[in-house]
């Protein structure tokens, strides 16, 4: 089946028609890079990660790109307020970002083009610009005409015209009209700056974006994605400054996925519930936010509180303990009576999960199929002990291609990580179990009840205390 997704541009379904044949070329927004990335930059990685990773399990040869912005109005700021160079704030918070991706288990871009590596594309793009009249110099800054743009909005639906009535625009007395936009920015004192035709300075936002895709993807590309909150003015600007120079379409596709909210509310440092990755790493585990974060549809908000997080982590408890018993299960020489429908049932759940992905990367649909096919799976483990070799290879090569293939999901923790974990538990059973022997049952009770509430159940028999994820 085909691939069909939603342009942000056609504001409509579309069938994915590559390009080139059998190749996506992406470009994504990516970090920048004057503070540590927080959950709601992970909810826009994450989402990206698993589209590029669907394609490539769909057979495309995927070229996937994202920028470092490492020179703007916020790393000037912050490298001020730090005592470091610009240079050393960029390698900081560059290596936390790869840190806290490669936690989260998101692949790594084919290549991570920086802005202050790419100044010379910039300069070239912007004399083009000049050169073809849609850009003016005033005092050494550089600014975009979007009166000149017939297309200016296209994406966004925020037309030049309502724009220049100055409706939500900073004035700026240099100005033609109030929606122009810097490319280029004169030198400020104590601010880091590049020499150009137009006097030393640094480039503009927008700019920045626009000279390392069509550098690297070529003038129009697959698809570029981002955030929600990039649509305008970033991707507007650049859809105007791209297609001004070369007369084609930037990017065919445009996706862009929905916020992510804290209990209700917008993430906000003033409201105190802004939340680093490293963070909610340290305290929810880097697997359990991954998959909190794949578990809506990228195009649909989602809220992140501690009931939705509890659910991710027995959601992801429930995977790993169904996949462990039935792994756990001899190999038979033979096919037992059940595993035609064991086998039955994994090829369905083949088909529902790209069926579910293929309309429009449908994650929620894609888990729910995954879930009920693991009903399935548990009845069989628990009531055989051995599985042909075959069957088991099968169930088990599905399994891991969409779980950790497309999702991103490891099936398995490192082995000391498990094993301290399970110790833990037993030595909180044997606990509750000496509580029982001394007549203690509200404390016993308790520690029961606060176990189920965390996802693990505890069944007193008469050869023990047996648990199992909820």
């Amino acid at each position: 089946m085909p691939v069909v997704l939603y342009n942000t541009l056609t504001k409509s379904m579309e069938e994915l028609k590559p390009l080139r044949e059998g190749e996506i070329r992406i470009y994504m927004c990516g970090p920048t890079v004057y503070d540590y990335i927080h959950i709601g930059n992970a909810r826009s990685f994450v989402a990206f990660d698993i589209i590029r990773r669907y394609l490539e399990y769909k057979g495309f040869k995927v070229k996937f790109l994202s920028n470092i912005t490492d020179v703007d109005d916020k790393t000037i700021r912050r490298a001020k307020e730090m005592n470091l160079s610009l240079q050393q704030l960029g390698e900081l918070f560059t290596n936390a970002y790869f840190e806290d991706i490669d936690k989260l288990g998101i692949k790594r871009a084919d290549f991570n083009p920086r802005a202050t590596q790419h100044i010379e594309e910039m300069i070239e793009l912007i004399e083009k610009l000049i050169e073809k009249g849609y850009a003016y110099v005033v005092d050494g800054d550089v600014f975009y005409d979007v009166s000149k743009f017939e297309d200016y909005g296209k994406l966004s639906g925020n037309k030049a015209e309502a724009l220049m009535m100055g409706a939500r625009i900073e004035i700026n007395p240099k100005k033609k009209n109030p929606a122009d936009f810097a490319l280029w920015k004169s030198r400020k004192p104590g601010e880091p700056y590049w020499h150009s035709p137009w006097g030393p300075g640094r480039p503009g936002w927008h700019i920045e974006c626009s000279a390392m895709s069509m550098k690297y993807l070529g003038e129009t590309f697959d698809i570029h994605a981002g955030g929600k909150d990039l649509i305008f003015p970033h991707h507007e600007n650049e859809i105007a400054q791209s297609e001004a120079v070369t007369g084609k379409p930037l990017a065919k596709y445009w996706l862009h996925n929905e916020w992510l909210t804290i209990n209700g509310k917008k993430m906000s440092k003033s409201l105190g519930n802004f939340i680093t990755v490293r963070e909610a790493i340290e305290k929810y585990g880097a697997q359990t936010l991954r998959l909190f974060l794949a578990s809506a549809h990228y195009r649909s908000p989602i809220d992140f509180n501690e009931r939705t997080i509890t659910q991710a982590r027995r959601n992801l408890e429930r995977i790993r303990t169904s996949v462990r018993l039935f792994e756990s299960l001899d190999e038979s020489e033979v096919k037992l009576e059940g595993e035609d429908d064991l086998l039955k049932g994994v090829k369905e759940l083949k088909l529902k999960f790209e069926e579910a992905m293929d309309e429009d990367f449908n994650t929620p649909k894609a888990f729910a199929a995954i879930f009920d096919f693991l009903a399935l799976l548990n009845r069989y483990s628990t009531t055989n002990s051995e599985v042909s070799k075959d069957t088991k290879n099968e169930v088990l090569k599905v399994l891991r291609s969409i779980l950790e293939g497309v999702l991103g999901i490891k099936l398995t923790v490192e082995a000391r990580e498990e094993e301290r974990a399970v110790e833990l538990l037993k030595v909180i059973i044997d606990l509750r179990n000496k509580f029982r022997e001394m007549k203690d049952y509200e404390t016993s009770d308790y520690i029961r009840d606060r176990l189920k509430e965390i996802g693990f159940i505890l069944e007193d028999t008469k050869k023990g205390t047996r648990w199992r994820v909820l």
